[in-house]
C-alpha cells in the first residue's frame, strides 16, 4: 500500500518509559552544549594555519645552579681579589722605592734642565746668594715661585744679568723667596731653601720657573719638587726632600717674611739694587723684562751714586 505524498517523518520504535526519559535527557544535553567540531571550511577559502605548539610554562623558581658550582665560583673570585690586592701593594712599594733617585742628573731632566745647568755652571752659589762675595753691587730679589711675572723676569731678564754682570764678578744676587700667592708658594719656597743648603737654589728655582703652571692649581706638588731636584746634577735628592721639613728651613722662611715686611714688599718681583753691604734702592720696572732700568741701577750703585 503506497504512502501518501507529502512531508515524510522518520519512524522510531516505541521505547519503555525509562529508556524514553534517558533518551530525552541526552537529547536536551546535546541541544544545550555546542558542538566542538570546527566549522567546515568554505570552498575557495585559504587553508587554516596549524595551531602553534603549546607553550611550556616556567616554574616560579627557575633553573638552579649546583651548590658545588657556586662554591667554586666564589673561591675563584676570592683568589682574584687577593691577587689584585697584592699587585697594588707591590706596585706601590716598588714605585715609592724607585721614584726618588739618590742623585740628580740631566738624564730624563725636566725641560730647561740643560739650560739651567749651563747658566749657573762655574758660578759661586752660597745658600741663597749667587756670585762672588767680593762683587761691588748686590741685587736683592723678592720672588714667588708661582708668580707669572717672576717667571718672565727669571727666564728672560736674569740670564742676561748673570752673563753680563754676575759671571764677570760685578754683581751678586740674593734671592728671597716668599709665599705671596698661596699654599703652593710655601711648598715651593721650603724646597728652594732646602736646595740652598746644597748651594743649588738658583738651579732649582730656574727649573720651577721653566715648568711653571697656573697659580694655585696644585702644579707645585711633591712630584714636581722631586722631578726638579732630580734634574740638578749631583744634588742629593732624598736630603732635599728631608731638609724642606727641617726646623732650620722653617726659621729661615720666617726670617725672609720679616725682611719682606721691613722692605715693604707688596708685589713680586720686587728688586732692590745697591752697593754691597748697604741697603739697596727699589728699582721701578716698566715690565718684568726691563733690563734698561736694571742696568741703570747697577751702574749707579757701582759708582756709589
Amino acid at each position: 500500500m503506497s504512502e501518501p505524498a507529502g512531508r515524510s517523518y522518520l519512524r522510531f520504535e516505541m521505547a519503555s518509559g525509562r529508556q524514553s526519559r534517558r533518551l530525552r535527557r541526552e537529547a536536551e544535553a546535546r541541544a544545550v552544549t555546542p558542538s566542538r567540531r570546527p566549522p567546515a571550511r568554505r570552498r575557495g577559502s585559504p587553508p587554516r594555519a596549524p595551531a602553534p605548539p603549546p607553550v611550556r610554562s616556567r616554574t616560579a623558581r627557575g633553573r638552579q645552579a649546583s651548590p658545588k658550582v657556586l662554591a667554586a665560583v666564589a673561591a675563584a673570585l676570592v683568589l682574584i681579589g687577593v691577587a689584585v690586592g697584592l699587585a697594588v701593594v707591590l706596585s706601590r712599594g716598588s714605585s715609592s722605592s724607585t721614584s726618588v733617585p739618590k742623585r740628580g742628573s740631566l738624564a730624563n731632566a725636566l725641560p730647561g734642565g740643560v739650560e739651567a745647568n749651563r747658566l749657573f755652571r762655574g758660578i759661586d752659589q752660597r745658600g741663597n746668594v749667587l756670585g762672588s762675595p767680593s762683587a761691588g753691587v748686590t741685587m736683592v730679589e723678592y720672588i714667588d715661585l708661582q708668580c707669572p711675572f717672576c717667571r718672565e723676569f727669571e727666564t728672560q731678564a736674569l740670564p742676561t744679568l748673570v752673563n753680563r754682570y754676575v759671571r764677570p764678578g760685578k754683581l751678586r744676587i740674593e734671592a728671597r723667596p716668599i709665599a705671596f700667592i698661596g699654599p703652593d708658594s710655601e711648598r715651593g719656597r721650603l724646597a728652594a731653601l732646602a736646595a740652598a743648603k746644597q748651594n743649588r737654589m738658583f738651579n732649582f728655582a730656574q727649573l720651577l720657573y721653566d715648568n711653571q703652571g697656573a697659580e694655585n692649581t696644585g702644579w707645585l706638588d711633591n712630584p714636581m719638587i722631586t722631578a726638579a731636584a732630580a734634574s740638578i746634577p749631583g744634588l742629593d735628592v732624598p736630603r732635599l726632600l728631608s731638609d724642606r721639613n727641617a726646623s732650620g728651613v722653617a726659621d729661615q722662611a720666617r726670617e725672609l717674611d720679616l725682611q719682606a715686611r721691613a722692605d715693604r714688599v707688596s708685589k713680586t718681583p720686587t728688586i732692590l739694587v745697591g752697593k754691597t753691604g748697604e741697603r739697596g734702592r727699589l728699582v721701578a720696572l716698566a715690565s718684568p723684562t726691563d733690563l734698561h732700568a736694571l742696568a741703570r741701577a747697577i751702574a749707579r750703585a757701582s759708582t756709589g751714586g
